[in-house]
C-alpha cells in the first residue's frame, strides 16, 4: 500500500504520536522541532507499503531518530540555528509562587538541566544515550540509524553515559543559582567589578542577541566591564523564571518588553549570559505580562553589548 496510509495504519500512528513526539523532544530539546520530525515520521509513512513494515513502532522509531539525528548534525554545522531555536522556546513565568496553570510551564522545564548536559554530547552520543537509556531501544536498532554494529553502538551510548553523569547540570530554580543571579544583579547595579568577577566563571559567555545579529563576548573581565555599563538599568528589570531557571526581564513604560537574560549557572558561578533584546525575537518568546511599574525612560541592556 502506497499513498495515504489506511484507517488501521493511521489510527497505530496516533497511538505512538506522544512517543515518538517525546523521543525527538529529547534528542533535539525542542518541541517545534519534535513536532515538525513527527509530521515528517508521517509523511514518509504515506509513502511506505505498510504491508512491508513488519513492526510499526519500531519503524516509526527508526525513522524518528534518523531525521533527528541529521537535524542534530545541521545544528552543529550551523550553531547560530542552535542558539536561535534556544530562545524561540523560551517559557518565560514571573519568579513567583507559580499559579496552577503556570505548573505545567514549569514541570515541562524539569528536564531543562538534563538537555543541557546532552547538548555536550556528540549527535551520534546524544542519539544512542536517548533511545537506549531513556526509552529501551535495543543497540541493534540503533544501529541501523547510526550505520554501526550493535556492540560499535552500546560503546557510543557507553561513552555519553560517562558523559552525563561527569557533567555537572547546571542548577535548576534552587538556592544556589538564584544566590548566583542574585549576587550578579547585585553588582552589576553597585558597579562593584570585583564582586562581579567573583560570581563569574573565568569563561563565561555572554550571547547577546541584537536587532544587527548575535554579538558574542567571552571571558569574566570583558563580561564585567560590560555589565558595569548597564548598572542604572539592573533595578528596571524584575526577576523572571526561564524555562524554570531563574533570569530577569525588563519593559518599557507602554509595557513592550525590552530584554530578557538568561544565565547559565554551574558550582554557584556564571558560565553563560544570554540576553535578547532583538525585538523580533522577544515577539517570538511567549511572555509573562508586566504587573508592576517600569520607572519612564527604561532602556534595554543593549549596554552589555561590546561597544
Amino acid at each position: 500500500m502506497t499513498g495515504h496510509p489506511s484507517g488501521l495504519v493511521a489510527e497505530a500512528f496516533e497511538a505512538q504520536r506522544d512517543r515518538l513526539r517525546a523521543v525527538a523532544y529529547r534528542v533535539l530539546g525542542s518541541h517545534a522541532d519534535a513536532e515538525d520530525v513527527v509530521q515528517e515520521a508521517w509523511m514518509r509513512l504515506a509513502g511506505q507499503d505498510a504491508a512491508t513494515i513488519g513492526n510499526l513502532a519500531g519503524w516509526l522509531t527508526t525513522v524518528v531518530g534518523r531525521i533527528s539525528l541529521d537535524l542534530l548534525r545541521s545544528r552543529r554545522a550551523h550553531p547560530e540555528t542552535a542558539y536561535e531555536q534556544e530562545f524561540a522556546h523560551l517559557v518565560v513565568t514571573p519568579d513567583d509562587d507559580p499559579a496552577p496553570d503556570e505548573l505545567v510551564a514549569l514541570a515541562d522545564s524539569v528536564g531543562l538541566a538534563l538537555l543541557v548536559v546532552l547538548d555536550s554530547l556528540t549527535p551520534s552520543e546524544r542519539l544512542a544515550f536517548v533511545l537506549h537509556d531513556m526509552f529501551a531501544v535495543p543497540f541493534r536498532e540503533i544501529g541501523q540509524i547510526l550505520g554501526k554494529s550493535a556492540d560499535a553502538t552500546k560503546m557510543v551510548a557507553s561513552r555519553a553515559r560517562r558523559k552525563v553523569h561527569a557533567k555537572d547540570r547546571p542548577e535548576g530554580p534552587g538556592r544556589e543559582h538564584r544566590e548566583a543571579v542574585q549576587a550578579f544583579g547585585a553588582a552589576a547595579l553597585s558597579g562593584d567589578f570585583e564582586a562581579l568577577l567573583r560570581v563569574l566563571d573565568p569563561n563565561v559567555k555572554l550571547t547577546v542577541d541584537t536587532p544587527d545579529g548575535v554579538v558574542v563576548t567571552l571571558g569574566a573581565t570583558k563580561v564585567a566591564a560590560g555589565a558595569r555599563m548597564f548598572s542604572g538599568e539592573v533595578a528596571r528589570q524584575r526577576p523572571v523564571l526561564l524555562n524554570g531557571v531563574p533570569g530577569h526581564m525588563s519593559w518599557s513604560p507602554d509595557g513592550a518588553p525590552l530584554s530578557v537574560i538568561a544565565f547559565t549557572v554551574s558550582e554557584g558561578r556564571i558560565t553563560g549570559i544570554h540576553i535578547v533584546v532583538d525585538p523580533a525575537k522577544l515577539a517570538s518568546i511567549h511572555l509573562p505580562t508586566r504587573t508592576e511599574p517600569v520607572p519612564s525612560g527604561a532602556t534595554s541592556q543593549r549596554a552589555l553589548s561590546p561597544r
